[in-house]
């Protein structure tokens, strides 16, 4: 039965026609336990956090209690995995509560994810491993403090329920918060049925929701597809630069909102490697670190396909609106990635030479097994302190690689009009000192699975709020593994 709470729901999806979804409550769990609540993350949502941290909120937020407001549903999408079509997917272990209107007026999903089963499980159970839930509560939230577009975490929630899957694993519900769970895949979903009046539908409520600005122009749709590209464009360019891996790319696990959603396989470079994979069942390579730029224009070619219809009644003229609208891809890509290593480096002037000076340091780091993060944290001192070259020399197999590379970069600094104390600031607050760091968050996962034990969670988390702060009592988790976390494979959690 609906409760009372103080949960503002207003929600628009469910205000779509019924094809969109699948009415479905969450199915109740036996003993929930509130792990971590994200009080400033409620807060900001205009939620009550006391609320939420008692009996009701806990209830609500495990799925036991349906708050009063809500409208829970499992959206329907279809998407390629792995290059493959499926024309029916859906939330097979998600259910959308509602919609909020957060302080500052944006329109905010709040999604409990491992709730149980609903028409779109596929035989799946519908529930979530701790261990999942708790590594996209980090990294999300990690993503957000580096700056990063990105879903939120809310809370995780115990479920007092073993999940099977090779083995028995304790259960838990994530309550995941975005600015829609709107995928290329949703707009698959209706293409492939010929479904023009739900395409056009879903389309306007995107525009209405996150391209306002396409509102009444001339070519909406146009504007629509072009927007998506400027937003993925620079997103994936944020991730290289942080070196995140998001392992599983698939068109039903990229926003069209423009944020990080779905962190499954993902997992963060330690050696730099552009042919990086940590996913278990990227056999081939296609998400590899290095192929993320491609795949995301990849998977914008897949949204302009299904929106031809909307862009012109001739389909010739169609394909020429979309492409019109896809080329931007490359160059604003480009130019977000280069700005990104320009100011990783310390330098603010554009210069011709700028991307062949960063490219001949990420080579050169490949070459030398550097570690990614590492390296460009001891570069901020260097750039001002020559004495410091040597925590970066230490970093690569062959010090005198960086010696080299130093040697153009020194002179390219010295053209800057800015003080060294400016740059080396700057770049501090461009270069994280703290990343997820791949044993770190595997070392919590087992303290929580293992031994009930969420303090690692709770450390890790604290540390991870502030990426681009020194923290010297925490310099541990700034440190590299043993064999520089080669070989380290990563699982979807399903």
């Amino acid at each position: 039965m609906p409760s009372m709470s103080p949960i503002p729901f207003d929600n628009s999806y469910a205000r779509l026609p019924e094809r969109f979804y699948a009415p479905r409550a969450p199915t109740p769990v036996a003993a929930p336990r509130l792990i971590r609540l994200n009080r400033s993350l409620a807060e900001s949502l205009g939620l009550d956090p006391d609320w939420l941290a008692g009996p009701d909120g806990v209830a609500a937020l495990a799925g036991n209690q349906i708050p009063a407001g809500a409208t829970p549903l499992a959206a329907a999408y279809a998407g390629h995995q792995f290059g493959q079509f499926v024309p029916q997917l859906g939330d097979g272990r998600a259910i959308l509560l509602g919609e909020v209107i957060d302080r500052v007026g944006q329109r905010r999903d709040i999604q409990l994810k491992g709730s149980g089963p609903t028409p779109f499980s596929r035989r799946g159970d519908g529930r979530a491993a701790l261990g999942p839930v708790l590594r996209e509560y980090l990294v999300s939230e990690a993503m957000a403090a580096l700056g990063i577009p990105t879903t939120r975490a809310l809370a995780a929630v115990a479920t007092g329920e073993p999940v099977v899957r090779e083995t028995l694993l304790p259960g838990a519900v994530l309550t995941r918060v975005a600015s829609s769970h709107i995928r290329v895949g949703t707009f698959q979903f209706f293409a492939v049925r010929g479904d023009i009046e739900g395409l056009r539908a879903l389309a306007d409520h995107v525009i209405a929701r996150h391209y306002p600005e396409a509102v009444g122009v001339e070519k909406p749709y146009r504007a629509l597809l072009e927007g998506v590209v400027a937003r993925q464009s620079e997103l994936v360019a944020r991730w290289l630069l942080v070196g995140f891996v998001h392992g599983v790319m698939n068109t039903d696990n990229m926003s069209v909102a423009g944020e990080t959603i779905d962190y499954g396989p993902c997992a963060f470079l330690d050696v730099y490697d552009p042919r990086t994979v940590f996913s278990s069942i990227d056999q081939h390579g296609r998400y590899a670190y290095g192929e993320q730029p491609r795949i995301a224009l990849w998977n914008l070619t897949r949204l302009a396909e299904t929106l031809l219809p909307l862009l012109a009644a001739d389909e010739t003229e169609a394909v020429a609106e979309a492409e019109a609208a896809a080329v931007g891809y490359g160059p604003r890509f480009e130019t977000a990635y280069h700005a990104g290593l320009n100011a990783k480096l310390g330098l603010t002037e554009v210069r011709d030479g700028d991307p062949a000076l960063a490219g001949d340091l990420l080579k050169r780091m490949a070459e030398n097994q550097a570690d990614f993060t590492r390296t460009f944290r001891a570069l901020c001192a260097a750039s001002a302190h020559p004495e410091a070259d040597a925590a970066v020399r230490d970093l690569f197999v062959d010090p005198t690689a960086y010696d080299a590379w130093a040697q153009s970069w020194r002179p390219r600094l010295a053209q800057e009009a800015r003080d060294s104390a400016a740059t080396e600031a700057a770049m501090r607050r461009v270069n994280p000192a703290f990343i997820p760091r791949n044993h770190r968050v595997e070392a919590m996962i087992a303290a929580a699975v293992e031994r009930d034990d969420f303090a690692p969670f709770e450390e890790l988390l604290t540390v991870l709020s502030r990426p681009y702060d020194d923290q010297p009592a925490m310099v541990r988790y700034a440190e590299a593994p043993e064999g520089g976390g080669v070989g380290y494979r990563t699982f979807c959690g399903t």
